[in-house]
Formats: structure tokens, sequence, C-alpha cells
């Protein structure tokens, strides 16, 4: 009787992961899904077993891949989100950020490789966003974040492929997976930033009320997973096709105009006119 393949999916509690975790299950995969307290894990589905990860913790991780054993498939799902003017954010909560969207990924990724290469077989999903590609103003160090963890895929892509492991990004835009009551809001109301602030901030939760729903973009993931050409890159929402069009055919700094334009904000160039 052959093996069932296991997949580790983070921050399977909610969300893309939940949704991914399920997918992967019903296909008949085992499956272990990541929450930081996978005894609160509000949903859980059956046949899914849930461990504890925390990703800016190395003895977490560590613990975490050795109870795991054999990967043969890792999505890097966990994540935060944060919203805040630079000036306004403190370093540590930055540090924060890219310690668990960034440095985990890595960390954990880099844990599982070793059997991957040796099996000669592996397929690794980093779960971005569309940020990644489209920084939005007031998010950017959640952007700066996700480019890192797709600019870090690219790269890996070319080293391990020769070993019969694949990587590749999938990039959610707008998603229905309620980050909106969850994300990090760094300001208040003496702010200089706050007009800017407000604005951003109720646009990205109006439009993520009204988003995809977490299974379309999970489908994506198992797509993406499971391929056997996996694209670098795959994306869906926010009119991902049209806005990938359109970035390569306008000026840098028309499309970030637009993006903040979009999030009810002013244009992106300053006036040094009168200096």
């Amino acid at each position: 009787m052959q093996q069932r393949l296991t997949v580790l999916v983070t921050g399977a509690s909610s969300g893309i992961g939940a949704s991914a975790a399920k997918m992967f299950n019903d296909r008949g995969f085992h499956v272990v899904g990541t929450s930081r307290s996978p005894e609160n894990v509000a949903d859980p589905t059956p046949g899914v077993e849930y461990l504890p990860l925390d990703q800016t913790d190395p003895a977490s991780i560590a613990a975490l891949v050795e109870a795991v054993g054999e990967v043969d498939i890792l999505v890097n799902n966990a994540g935060e989100s944060q919203t805040g003017a630079l000036e306004e954010v403190p370093m540590a909560d930055i540090e924060r950020l890219f310690a668990t969207n960034v440095l985990g990924p890595i960390a954990l990724t880099k844990a599982v490789l070793p059997g991957m290469r040796e099996r000669g077989r592996g397929s690794i999903v980093m779960v971005g966003s569309m940020a990644g590609s489209f920084p939005t103003p007031y998010r950017s160090v959640y952007s700066a974040a996700k480019s890192a963890l797709r600019t870090f895929a690219d790269s890996l892509r070319g080293e391990v492929a020769q070993f019969g492991v694949a990587v590749t990004t999938v990039e959610p835009g707008v998603i229905a997976t309620g980050i909106e009551t969850r994300r990090a809001r760094i300001s208040d109301d003496t702010s200089p930033y706050r007009v800017g602030f407000e604005s951003v901030d109720k646009a990205m939760a109006r439009r993520e009320r009204s988003g995809l729903a977490t299974d379309k973009l999970a489908e994506l993931v198992v797509e993406a997973a499971l391929s056997a050409n996996p694209k670098p890159l795959y994306a869906r929402g926010t009119n991902a096709p049209f806005v990938f069009a359109l970035a390569r055919l306008v000026p840098r700094r028309m499309l970030l105009d637009t993006i903040a334009r979009t999030h009810g904000i002013g244009r992106t160039r300053p006036d040094l006119s009168g200096r």
C-alpha cells in the first residue's frame, strides 16, 4: 500500500489555510495544520492533525518539523497583517512582522528542504499577497515583507528544481478572510497621518468584506502545490489578470498613483517646486 503524502499547512485555523487544509484532506493527503493554539481552533476539519507553531520562535519550528517527520508539500500560509504610517510603527512591531511573515517561512522551508532533496520530490507554496506586487500606502512594512517572500521563492526555485522540488508563490488579492478584524492598526487620533490612514483602512475593510471567498484562493493553492510544472506566480482576486497586465504597460509612477487613488488618498508625487 502506497504511503500517503504529507502536507504541512501553516496558519490552518482559519481563512485560506483552513480551506486549503480541508481540500488537501478531502483529496486523501495526510494533512498537518498549524496554529498558535491548536486547542482553540474553532472549526477543526476531521482528519486534519493540528500542531502548535510560533513562527517567531526557532525552537517551535524545530519541534514542529521533528513531530511531523517527512513533509512532501509545504504551504507557508501563516502571517500577520499590519497597517500604519512607517514613522509611527515601532521597530518592535516591524521586526515581529518580518519574523512572522518572512523569517519564519524561510526557516520552515530550510528545515524541510533536506528531506525533500533526498527523496527527489517536494512542493513549496508561499502564500503572499498582491500587496507584494502592488504596494499600498500605509502598508509599507507589510508590502515589503510580502515582496521579500515572493523574491525569496523566485530565487530558491532555481536552486532546488534540479532535485525535483518546486517552489511557487500564490498572491491573493482582496479575499473575504475576516482579516480586517485582526489586522494590527497602528495610529491614534493625534497622528498627522490620520486622514490618510483612515482612508486606506476604510477602503481595505470595505473591499475585504465583499472580497473573493477563501475557498477560491485555497483552490489556487492546491492547484499550485500539485502542478507538475507550476508557474512561479499565481494570483487571484482584485482583477488580478487585468492589474498585472496593466503593470507591464504603464509607468511605475502612474501605477503607484492609481493604487493611492484606489485607497482614497492623493498621488504619490511630492511637490518640491518651492524648495
